[in-house]
């Protein structure tokens, strides 16, 4: 196997992609969820649903440009699509535009009023847009009996209120007029950013550096520039989400926690690997992949030097590690090593007797041959994992993944139990989603296997789900499979 296995097409349906990442996401691992998201779209590009759930990734991990570009994408075929307006307010407020933020909150509450998350976006916007202008009545609404939104963009241009000036826009076309006040409150947000913040300010002043360019071809005045407009960007945006005081507060209660982490010996080994486990899940956690694998690998070269005195619990530690190293490697789409590192965790998990470790490394181990097309051995592995999966979300899950590899194998029987058996669970915790997924792979088998009633009942089903989940893409597919299965009857 090469390296190269990992760049093949989708192995899978748009519809497991999907759940995929809608459990990644539920786990908080927005990266992978990103990447499921991702392949899923190469299958349906202009699904609107599967780019609100990407952008809302993109969300938690601070990408608010990426995050905005796929509410707006989501939003070309539908301006009304509801989730749609929401993410793109949520992707405007974490920019700091919050003006434009409250305009789609009030856009969205308008056709779906019943929604609370309109009805507490459009609070923090506008207290956001207080602490920023400091009136309510600076914001100038107008309400044209279907929506309220704010005064047409050729209207704002010649003449907007000064309160709707967003602050940092003006101080840019006001760069001389720092006052003392603006600069110790600046400050005081920034921390140690602040520094770095006057250091640049200093390169841009040196007119011979200012004039070089990179490698790339960026001029090192632009490089600059923009890195100025961050960090101002982000002063802002931390002043109008939060009050100095509150901030202060905050700061002090970290460096009360940052001064009894040091009061441990960095000898601590225990301390070392819990810090260290937390640094690497963090940077893949951020999209830096090469940051973690290499964090990970530093730390297990250490452990594996250490005997079982130092580390009493040493096996489970280079486990975890292991799982890291292969998960991170998955990311830069090495798949061969990452089923050895997934395979050491899962051998260390068996010599340890550790029911939840072995679970993970079943877990990894069944994804990475079902990535690669491999799908009797990600059978073989999901199927170890069915004693221990907790929770009716992961079974659902665990037994869809097992039917969607019999029906690639073409073992339709299997498949149809193994459907049979997610929507059973699905109904247990009336996952919506998961009950649309399961009946569709249902439906499929018996269509395989002649039982062609059964195959349209579960379509039917299923096409009841996709509209309730305002799914369209789903609900169309089905429509057709659909219409091609009565033909049988």
């Amino acid at each position: 196997m090469s390296d190269n296995e990992g760049d093949q097409g989708p192995k899978s349906t748009f519809s497991t992609y999907m759940a995929e990442g809608d459990q990644l996401y539920q786990k908080g691992e927005y990266v992978k969820a990103i990447e499921s998201y991702s392949t899923a779209l190469i299958l349906q590009p202009d699904d609107k649903n599967c780019l609100v759930a990407r952008s809302k990734c993109y969300v938690k991990m601070g990408d608010s440009g990426n995050a905005l570009r796929d509410a707006e994408a989501s939003l070309k075929e539908d301006k009304e699509f509801f989730k749609g307006l929401y993410q793109k307010a949520e992707a405007l407020y974490t920019m700091g535009d919050f003006e434009f933020a409250l305009v789609f909150y009030h856009r969205g509450h308008k056709l779906r009023p019943e929604l609370q998350e309109f009805r507490l976006g459009i609070q923090k916007a506008q207290e956001a847009i207080d602490n920023s202008v400091g009136s309510p009545s600076s914001v100038k609404l107008e309400n044209k009996g279907d929506l309220s939104f704010f005064h047409k963009a050729d209207e704002v241009k010649k003449g907007r209120p000064k309160g709707l000036i967003h602050p940092l826009r003006r101080e840019m076309r006001q760069q001389n007029q720092k006052t003392p006040k603006s600069e110790k409150t600046a400050k005081q947000l920034l921390g140690e950013l602040y520094s770095d913040k006057e250091y640049l300010e200093k390169l841009l002043k040196d007119e011979d550096l200012v004039k070089g360019k990179m490698r790339d071809g960026e001029r090192l005045q632009d490089l600059i520039l923009n890195c100025i407009t961050y960090l101002d960007t982000r002063t802002e945006f931390w002043r109008q989400q939060k009050p100095i005081y509150a901030r202060e507060r905050d700061r002090k209660l970290m460096q009360q926690k940052w001064n009894k982490t040091r009061q441990n010996p960095p000898s601590d080994p225990t301390r070392f690997v819990l810090k260290s486990l937390e640094e690497i899940d963090a940077a893949l956690t951020a999209g830096n992949a090469e940051s973690s694998l290499k964090k990970a690998r530093e730390v297990l070269k250490s452990v594996q030097c250490w005997s079982e005195e130092v580390v009493p619990n040493k096996k489970e530690v280079l486990g975890n590690l292991h799982s890291c190293i292969g998960n991170a490697l998955i990311d830069l789409g090495k798949m061969d090593r990452a089923l050895d590192n997934h395979l050491k965790d899962l051998d260390l998990a068996r010599q340890c007797k550790l029911p939840e470790a072995k679970s993970r490394a079943l877990d990894n181990v069944g994804r990475v041959y079902a990535r690669i097309g491999k799908f009797p051995q990600a059978i073989d592995a999901w199927e170890e994992k069915i004693p221990l999966a907790s929770g009716g979300l992961e079974r659902t899950w665990l037994f869809h993944e097992i039917g969607r590899c019999y029906l690639e194998l073409k073992r339709h029987t299997e498949a149809r139990d193994y459907g049979v058996r997610s929507l059973a669970v699905a109904d247990e915790i009336a996952d919506e989603k998961w009950q649309l997924n399961a009946c569709v792979l249902v439906a499929q088998s018996e269509m395989k296997l002649g039982n062609f009633k059964s195959g349209v009942a579960h379509f039917e089903r299923a096409l009841d789900r996709a509209k309730v989940l305002q799914d369209d893409p789903a609900r169309d597919a089905i429509q057709k499979a659909l219409r091609e299965a009565r033909q049988h009857l």
